[in-house]
């Protein structure tokens, strides 16, 4: 299939990165950083026991799906204060958490199918995720960043699509949104008007009721070869 794409939307977590390394990292440098600075929080909320705090405080709070980093500020502060530490502790524990959540390891080919992209077309990254592209490295390839948090909706809502385009100036039509997730990215993007491309790197079956993707890759590179292709 052939059409133009005058702009790129990208996901990121699952997209650029496997985030399940990550999950588990975070985990594990909290707990270390809670049994220096507050060994009784460590005591109380071991990795699995923080885990599942943390699953509850989102399943309790619905209204902040779109503020990852709200959640896990409630998480933490739950765990100081029912452990008894005080909450001096807060923001301190927030950035080891977020210094290790921004340590990410690059799917083999994501790196340098990002350049080759964003060479010819403005990319922005669209994401529900709390991931720093200053931080990681690649703020550089990206015309701007637009998360959940800061738009006040999460992804599959149309609205954070649609902002994006205004801010490329760019025609839903001719921007290309690309992630690994059927719904929030594929099939969303596609409701709000603009072209899907699926990054389906374990070959699932499209089971969705919407529409199949514009476009789909088992890796990113592949939608660079495909961008390649259409001179």
């Amino acid at each position: 299939m052939n059409f133009p794409v005058l702009a790129i939307t990208l996901d990121l977590d699952d997209t650029l990165w496997p985030f399940a390394p990550i999950g588990a990292r975070i985990d594990q440098v909290l707990h270390d950083w809670m049994v220096v600075h507050s060994p009784a929080t460590a005591a109380m909320y071991p990795v699995e026991a923080m885990r599942e705090l943390r699953v509850r405080t989102f399943d309790d709070n619905p209204h902040l799906h779109y503020d990852l980093s709200a959640l896990r500020r409630l998480t933490l502060a739950e765990a100081l204060e029912k452990s008894g530490a005080g909450m001096d502790l807060l923001e301190p524990a927030y950035e080891a958490f977020y210094a290790a959540r921004n340590q990410v390891e690059f799917y083999p080919d994501a790196l340098d199918a990002l350049r080759r992209i964003a060479a010819r077309v403005p990319v922005a990254a669209v994401s529900n995720g709390n991931a720093d592209l200053q931080r990681i490295g690649i703020g550089g390839l990206f015309a701007f960043q637009l998360g959940s948090r800061e738009f006040g909706a999460a992804k599959p809502d149309p609205g954070i699509f649609h902002a994006a385009c205004k801010r490329l100036g760019v025609e839903r039509a001719s921007v290309l949104h690309v992630g690994d997730h059927a719904e929030m990215d594929v099939a969303g993007a596609m409701r709000a008007g603009l072209r899907g491309c699926w990054i389906n790197r374990e070959a699932h079956a499209w089971n969705h009721a919407a529409p199949p993707p514009d476009l789909q890759f088992d890796t990113l590179a592949g939608l660079a070869d495909w961008l390649d292709a259409q001179d």
